[in-house]
């Protein structure tokens, strides 16, 4: 799923605010206009128009200079060995972003595009995206090769304990039945909720048990239909690099064959699925058995999962609202079809 850290409530920059940071960049003229860029849930962005051209305009949230600087520097290598990246415009103290009272911003050049979900693509798209995420993985590997791999968050390593799930299940149970004015939404959710709690206590004896590492490198991290531009049939842009990261690559072509593939009624097509992961084990050279591990991994990891559900009920934020239906049903589905899905990725 679109998963990212929630974002804090922050204002369009003003016209001043805009032309302080546009002087820091040769060329680019006087702010004409800037409005917010509605999809997307991680940090805040702006359509900025300029006397001398169209901007893609960030704000960074968290502020993490290390890892502004490892992005945008991933960016361009990828950019220069062809791959579809928008990398920033460097300002003229040579940086590739800027800091303005305290807020962290970078310039991009603006793509025009459009977003496809899975359901749009045809099969022989379905394979060129697997391809392009396989080029993705071992270009990152080639150009990334120099940099230490930042510190993974603690328990990452760890499949998820269905003891601890239980009790995220009954404290949003609780918030659920709670909910006033009762909804749909929150009578959909209670449905979902106890369904899971009876298919994890069916399923428990199948967590991934603690074992070798998987294999792991330089990957997106946030690949999904959002962050796929297309021009036309084809990918014109990948974006937003903000969870760039050394993670096992395989989960991440699993994941995101889970976002683009997944139908409304909660089900994926295995006929696009198979196209996509055929490509992708062609490029970067993965086996049938690191996909198969993957795709348990995913499988229970998605099992034991109540993000969205947890951003409504305990953080207010409704934003995840309208791909909760889909996403609880797949991992219902997924159980039950669980033998047909290994055999998309696996081939």
């Amino acid at each position: 799923m679109l998963r990212s850290s929630v974002v804090r409530s922050a204002a369009t920059p003003d016209r001043d605010t805009l032309g302080s940071l546009l002087r820091h960049y040769d060329g680019a003229g006087a702010p004409l206009s800037c409005e917010p860029v509605a999809e997307g849930l991680l940090n805040h962005g702006y359509f900025l128009a300029t006397t001398r051209g169209r901007y893609f305009l960030k704000h960074h949230l968290d502020g993490d200079r290390a890892a502004l600087t490892r992005q945008h520097r991933a960016t361009r290598r990828l950019a220069g060995c062809g791959l579809p990246v928008v990398p920033p415009v460097t300002g003229t103290d040579g940086r590739t972003f800027t800091v303005l009272d305290g807020r962290h911003y970078a310039l991009h050049p603006w793509r025009t595009g459009r977003h496809l979900s899975g359901t749009a693509l045809t099969v022989g798209q379905s394979r060129r995206l697997g391809g392009l995420l396989g080029r993705v993985h071992t270009t990152l590997e080639q150009v990334m090769a120099d940099e230490p791999a930042p510190p993974r968050p603690p328990g990452t390593d760890t499949a998820a304990d269905p003891e601890r799930t239980f009790e995220t299940i009954d404290e949003l149970l609780a918030l659920a039945r709670g909910a006033r004015p009762r909804t749909s939404f929150d009578e959909l959710a209670e449905h979902r909720l106890l369904e899971r709690r009876a298919l994890l206590e069916r399923q428990a004896h199948r967590r991934p048990a603690p074992g070798a590492e998987p294999p792991a490198g330089w990957v997106h991290g946030d690949f999904h239909p959002l962050n796929v531009l297309y021009r036309g049939t084809e990918p014109g842009a990948i974006v937003d690099w903000d969870r760039l990261g050394v993670h096992p690559r395989a989960e991440e072509a699993v994941r995101a064959a889970a976002i683009f593939f997944v139908r409304p009624c909660g089900t994926l097509d295995l006929s696009k699925v198979a196209a996509y992961a055929a490509a992708y084990r062609s490029v970067c050279g993965a086996g049938a058995d690191e996909l198969a591990a993957a795709v348990h991994r995913v499988w229970w990891e998605r099992l034991n999962d109540f993000w969205m559900l947890t951003w409504r009920y305990r953080l207010g934020d409704l934003r995840t609202d309208p791909q909760f239906p889909a996403a609880a049903a797949l991992a219902v589905w997924w159980t039950r079809e669980f033998p047909a899905v290994r055999r998309a990725f696996t081939g």
